[in-house]
């Protein structure tokens, strides 16, 4: 079953079939949950601006269960604790090594949580800053200095760090950014149309470059 879930993923990859998007349910107590019209959002977006055709329901999945290898991308944010079991930690990393993508945004709070139950998953690999250009911004949509600044937390810059598996980025993890608090309903945060629309070009950008690599 493993096997023809990787063999999916792959298959889809390469050639833009209708898939879904999940939503990582991790362990810990943090609000896995947070942001509910966000990835919604997003989809719709996504799929009315590039090849993509995304179903536009959004699942949870937890990182220890086989259902995950279903996934050719999962998206995973909140605001406190996060933690991942060795059965979790292995799953997830099979899943990345296998053709699977994981977005990471801290919504604020998460990011020493995150960085430690990173450990678990690559103990051997690091977080690396990614340079504006590289190709996820530069996908349909560009951003020529790199990721974008969405919601205010510390007043420190926005940075975009990513796991590389064997030359392939993998994880891609959005910091000090917030960027799925731009993907959510206008009325959510209250921001301005040219932010979200941001946000959403970002999204977008790493959705996009997820498939094509």
């Amino acid at each position: 079953m493993k096997k023809l879930s990787i063999l999916l993923i792959l298959f889809c990859i390469h050639s833009f079939c209708a898939q879904q998007i999940a939503v990582l349910h991790y362990g810990g107590g943090g609000d896995w949950y947070a942001n509910p019209t966000a990835l919604k959002n997003l989809v719709a977006f996504t799929n009315s601006n590039t090849r993509t055709k995304i179903d536009n329901t959004i699942p949870s999945v937890k990182p220890n269960d086989e259902d995950l290898f279903n996934y050719p991308i999962v998206f995973m944010t909140g605001h406190g604790n996060v933690y991942f079991d060795d059965d979790a930690a292995e799953n997830l990393r099979n899943y990345l090594k296998s053709g699977g993508f994981l977005h990471v945004s801290d919504n604020y709070g998460m990011d020493n949580y995150f960085r430690r139950e990173l450990k678990k998953v690559f103990p051997t690999l690091e977080l690396k800053e990614i340079p504006a250009n590289h190709p996820i911004y530069n996908q349909t949509f560009k951003f020529p200095n790199g990721l974008p600044k969405i919601h205010e937390h510390d007043k420190k810059p926005p940075q975009g760090f990513g796991i590389f598996y064997e030359n392939r980025l993998v994880l891609f993890y959005d910091y000090e950014s917030d960027l799925n608090d731009g993907w959510e309903d206008q009325a959510v945060h209250n921001n301005p149309k040219e932010i979200r629309e941001k946000a959403l070009k970002m999204g977008s950008n790493i959705i996009e470059y997820a498939f094509k690599h």
